[in-house]
This record gives C-alpha cells, structure tokens and sequence, in this order.
C-alpha cells in the first residue's frame, strides 16, 4: 500500500492541492496532533531523504542568528564572511542560501553540516508539530517537493 501510495506522488500532490488545504482548513487539531508521531514515524520508514533531498536541492531553509554563529563558528569563518559568501536576504527579510542546490549538499546527498544544520533543516518536513496546521501554505508547499509530507497528509485524510 504505501509503495503504491508514493508512486507518482509527486503528480498526485499537485493535483490534490485544494483537498489538502480543505482539510487542512477544517480538520479536529487534537486528532491531528494524536496522529503525527506515529505518522511521522510511518513515514520515514517509506521515504529515505538520502534518495531524495528534493528540499535541500529546491527550497532554502531560512538561517536565523543562533544558525548563522553555530555555523559560522564550524566553518571557522567570521559571521560576515559566511553571510557574504553562502547567504543573501529574502523578501521576508530571512537569510536564506544563495543558490540551489543548497551549497552544503553532497552529491552523495549529504549534508557538510548535518551536526550544526539550520533549525528549519533539522525540524523539516514538520511532520511531527503543529507548523502542519498552523502553517498551512507552507505544509502546502512542502507537500509538492517531500514525498513524506504528501505521505503524512494523505494517511491523515484517509483516518
């Protein structure tokens, strides 16, 4: 069931767009946030990220000041020189990377920082916490490039 579930997921997410933020919009908040660590869970059995790192390859995580010293401190660079070379502002005023890919992505699809990651990196996909409600356009988004959050959405409208 859930080799076929993920099958073509990417097609089916993009289609099912308006049913997400349907239920999104109207679903009972307890029973969602019952559900999410044993889906979480679920999910990451199916999904392996090392084979997909879609979000490290299309989306930039935003790096806020605690991110920026802890890596910045790792790479041993100054704060300035690390925002210069690998960051630039967004329309929200976050720091976010440059370019995609991320610049800390391997081809191997591993992370050069795994250890002092960005707090968005090391929460994402948000499967497990209430950002899957109370950020709806961004559970939205993420849907269309993570395979686990289309997982996620798709067992919860299914209980």
């Amino acid at each position: 069931m859930s080799k076929e579930l993920l099958h073509n997921w990417e097609k089916k997410s993009a289609e099912k767009q308006k049913q997400y933020k349907s239920f999104l919009q109207r679903a009972d908040k307890n029973k969602v946030l019952k559900q999410l660590p044993d889906l979480h869970e679920e999910a990451f059995t199916h999904v392996d990220c090392l084979q997909c790192a879609n979000c490290c390859k299309t989306y930039s995580p935003r790096f806020k000041t605690p991110d920026i010293k802890r890596i910045s401190k790792h790479l041993k660079l100054k704060e300035g020189d690390f925002i210069e070379k690998y960051l630039r502002l967004d329309s929200d005023g976050d720091y976010v990377v440059k370019q995609s890919p991320c610049p800390f992505l391997g081809s191997d699809n591993y992370c050069s920082i795994y250890e002092v990651r960005p707090s968005d990196c090391e929460r994402f996909p948000y499967t497990n916490e209430d950002v899957i409600l109370k950020r709806m356009n961004i559970t939205l988004k993420n849907s269309t490039f993570c395979p686990a959050v289309f997982y996620v959405l798709e067992k919860l409208m299914k209980s």
